[in-house]
């Protein structure tokens, strides 16, 4: 393989190699399970799901480990506002995200480790960096040194004298710079026990114990959205290389999803839920629409966007659904040269795209011209491209995902057969039976729209 990916700490495009031959290891920033998920929230999810399956196409096994954080700030306080218990307040919207991941076509990760779960791997890194003086303990609380580490703020490119961590004051705390590894309890917070006294982890630390705990002191990827460059990437590689592990070789960073400009946050007040999503839109149509875009291209999110993004996707279903018609079965080809240099160029998803909609436009050209063979040949094409991305309308996940549910297919086959017998009439210019068809389809409720790339149909609310 010849993959080539974009590294924020070489600020470059670098070939991927696998630090073990056969296998890539990925760690991937997961939820602080404060809410219910946004698209925001999703979008880095669905961009490492595709970069997953590029790399299992690609030949190789894959370690995926995407984490919760279970216990946190917003946490402690969102739980006490609602007077419920921080744990199951938690547990409640770490269910909400799973629940968005699935619907949204995401593979399970190898593993999804709760912080909450590794307190003692945290205990053990927290005594590796005070032992080896890069860290120390003041009133309970447990700080990082980062004047300890010379290489503090390469990852994010900031000077160490303009950083601000963002944390309040405490006392003890020898520069205002130092990042909290251990938070003292307080009254009424859940606390564990530690050598410096009880309390909870700091977030950064939280991380930095998790990958390590299941990929090793040094693993391939490290993804997350660019928010989170500073300060939690840069704390977590700063702690990490302290203590002396290799973490991560190439660190990714996937774009925000904006509305009106700003990135979608539950602090601002501008987010699009997942839930109200998929009471407007199939999930694999938002699947398609937060894919196709560049990982590092921010997202300008509009309901005409996301509307068009539909409309694209049911131009693919649609043609795979016309050749099954005529042919009973599809398999999975072989994906496009031209297909796999894009994804193999930092994950090119957007001429990725393009290829797909040009060979759905060579395939229903070809059915148009009666030329099945080709049209199978091309639809095969379309099915390995589109198993890549995770959006093939053929799959179990996908093809009951229609207007009626599980009726959906046998609907698909039926409109499709009508369409198919539509074009021919129109080809022998009998245009009478061909508009017959049409108002048949019409009085049944299924809009029919002709386009270059053949006919698109829906079912009208």
């Amino acid at each position: 393989m010849a993959l080539y990916l974009y590294d924020t700490a070489t600020r470059d495009v670098r070939e991927f190699h696998p630090a073990r031959s056969g296998t890539a290891s990925m760690y991937v920033c997961g939820a602080t399970v404060q809410g219910i998920p946004h698209i925001g929230h999703v979008r880095g999810a669905l961009n490492y799901d595709v970069l997953r399956r590029w790399l299992v196409h690609s030949g190789l096994d894959v370690l995926m480990v995407r984490n919760v954080t279970d216990i946190d700030d917003k946490i402690l306080t969102k739980a006490a506002e609602a007077g419920r218990p921080w744990w199951e307040w938690a547990a409640t919207h770490e269910r909400a995200f799973e629940d968005a991941y699935t619907a949204l076509g995401c593979l399970p990760p190898s593993i999804a480790p709760r912080a909450t779960g590794h307190v003692t791997q945290m205990i053990e890194l927290i005594q590796r960096l005070i032992d080896s003086g890069h860290a120390y303990a003041a009133s309970g609380d447990v700080y990082f040194s980062v004047t300890s580490f010379d290489s503090y703020g390469a990852l994010s490119g900031q000077r160490l004298e303009e950083m601000q961590q963002g944390e309040t004051a405490a006392e003890g705390k020898r520069d205002p710079r130092d990042f909290t590894l251990w938070k003292g309890s307080k009254p009424g917070e859940p606390a564990w026990p530690t050598p410096w006294g009880p309390g909870r982890p700091g977030w950064h630390l939280e991380c930095s114990a998790m990958a390590t705990t299941y990929l090793g002191a040094e693993f391939d990827i490290h993804g997350g959205g660019v928010d989170l460059v500073f300060p939690h990437h840069e704390n977590e590689r700063a702690q990490s290389l302290a203590a002396g592990d290799g973490f991560a070789r190439f660190w990714l960073h996937n774009a925000w999803v904006t509305l009106s400009g700003e990135k979608m946050s539950k602090s601002l007040g501008n987010v699009v839920s997942i839930p109200e999503m998929l009471r407007r839109y199939r999930a694999v149509e938002l699947r398609y629409y937060l894919i196709q875009p560049h990982y590092r291209s921010t997202i300008e999110y509009s309901d005409a966007a996301l509307s068009e993004a539909a409309e694209g996707y049911r131009r693919i279903e649609q043609f795979l659904r016309r050749v099954a018609g005529a042919r009973g079965e599809v398999n999975i080809g072989v994906v496009p040269k031209e297909f796999a240099a894009a994804l193999d160029d930092d994950l090119g998803t957007p001429q990725a795209f393009a290829v797909l909609h040009n060979t759905v436009r060579d395939g229903n050209a070809a059915l148009d011209a009666a030329d099945e063979t080709k049209a199978l040949e091309l639809a095969e094409a379309v099915r390995a491209m589109v198993d890549v991305l995770g959006l093939d309308p053929l799959s179990e996940q996908w093809r009951d995902t229609g207007a009626a549910g599980g009726q959906s297919e046998a609907l698909g086959k039926l409109v499709d057969a009508l369409l198919t017998e539509r074009q021919q009439a129109r080809s022998e210019r009998d245009f009478a039976r061909a508009d017959a068809i049409r108002d048949q389809l019409t009085a049944a409720g299924i809009a029919v729209e002709d386009t270059p790339n053949g006919p698109l149909w829906t079912v009208r609310d």
